[in-house]
């Protein structure tokens, strides 16, 4: 955790607040609440929208990362070192829980395959890890431990199955960004990035503060006490450039900012957040580029205030988003012009697609929805 004092830790403390509420007997009623072991029928959106089919998970945890691989495979982690993976497109699933990592919260994940993935914890000094697998979670290796006591490793994105990079909190006005270039160890970039401002960070809602396009394009969404900036890269994170945004950003709580972040194509992108103290408010919260980040427009606001987590439909460089927050989750057809309102799927952490036929979105109470259109 940076030296910040109190920034960081309010915002962890109300994701933490957010956490414990998700899991809650007493939440609203009338969410879509997915048994983990038996699923209800699908629903269709509208005619034109999706169907989205509840599945049993086989675990209650809380779900807060998932990775939709392909049409068949995808992964998801969350609370108490869990994990699962699909290979049939969601008809089962495979729970686990990560020896070792009982105390755990998995925030993100990245899945290669049936067989290989890596999973991020967040938290501060040794909480922060990267595990990875190559038998379809059997066993898992420790690939990155923290050792800083004031670092949070937040979000992780990949370009390749051996290329990525994970993002941290900064300490002392560095971030100490770590990259892999062989898929096993971990080297610190840190300084490849610029300064950090006092009180900035991001939010690990959903590990998708980060995104990786093509085989070197990178960026970081950040937020806290003062701007909410975007990092960029376009050498694989030999070199990083800080760009401004328009959304909601520099709240006294330290706790608004960006979210989540993705990218369509090498220029095209979209990012969401907002303020978790005033999470149902409808703030000014969505912002997409056509220059790859350089430049940011505000597109119509989240109907259901703060996002979590969003993800393009088709990576093939149609503009459908779908967006997912607490009070409900929406898809957007033109990049943000327009919502279309699905409200009564609530407490919804993140979401993925490997295409437009196969998404998946997660959340409290280890609930699972395919989304298809």
């Amino acid at each position: 955790m940076p030296r910040l004092p109190g920034a960081r830790l309010a915002a962890a403390a109300l994701l933490a607040a957010t956490a414990l509420s998700s899991s809650d007997a007493s939440a609203p009623s009338n969410a879509n609440r997915a048994s983990p072991t038996t699923a209800p029928l699908a629903q269709s959106a509208t005619k034109q929208g999706p169907t989205l089919t509840p599945q049993a998970s086989g675990t209650t945890a809380r779900l807060i990362g998932v990775h939709a691989v392909n049409q068949n495979v995808a992964w998801v982690s969350g609370a108490g070192g869990t994990f699962a993976v699909t290979t049939d497109g969601g008809a089962t699933w495979h729970p686990g829980v990560v020896p070792g990592a009982e105390a755990l919260e998995f925030r993100d994940v990245q899945g290669v395959s049936a067989a290989e993935a890596y999973l991020l914890s967040i938290g501060t000094g040794s909480d922060s890890r990267i595990y990875h697998t190559t038998d379809g979670g059997a066993s898992w290796d420790l690939q990155f431990q923290n050792e800083d006591p004031d670092a949070f490793y937040d979000c992780f994105a990949f370009w390749t199955p051996n290329r990525g990079f994970a993002y941290s909190d900064g300490v002392d006005g560095r971030f100490p960004v770590i990259r892999t270039t062989d898929g096993e160890t971990w080297q610190d970039i840190g300084d490849n990035l610029p300064a950090a401002q006092e009180g900035e960070f991001a939010f690990a809602s959903s590990g998708t503060c980060t995104a990786a396009q093509g085989g070197k394009r990178g960026w970081i969404g950040t937020g806290g006490l003062g701007d909410a900036r975007v990092f960029a890269t376009t050498d694989g994170g030999d070199t990083w450039t800080a760009y401004s945004t328009p959304i909601v950003q520099g709240a006294p709580e330290g706790a608004s900012g960006i979210f989540t972040i993705d990218f369509r194509d090498p220029h095209r992108g979209i990012l969401a957040g907002g303020d978790l103290v005033r999470e149902a408010e409808v703030l000014p919260n969505v912002a997409r580029t056509d220059d790859g980040g350089a430049t940011w427009e505000l597109a119509t606001p989240f109907p259901f205030g703060t996002v979590f987590g969003l993800s393009y439909v088709n990576k093939s460089g149609l503009p459908a988003v779908f967006a997912v927050a607490r009070g409900g989750v929406a898809w957007s057809p033109d990049e943000g012009d327009t919502w279309n309102e699905l409200p009564d799927f609530l407490d919804f952490w993140a979401v993925s697609f490997a295409n437009k036929h196969a998404g998946w979105m997660v959340g409290g109470g280890g609930r699972i929805v395919k989304i298809s259109f």
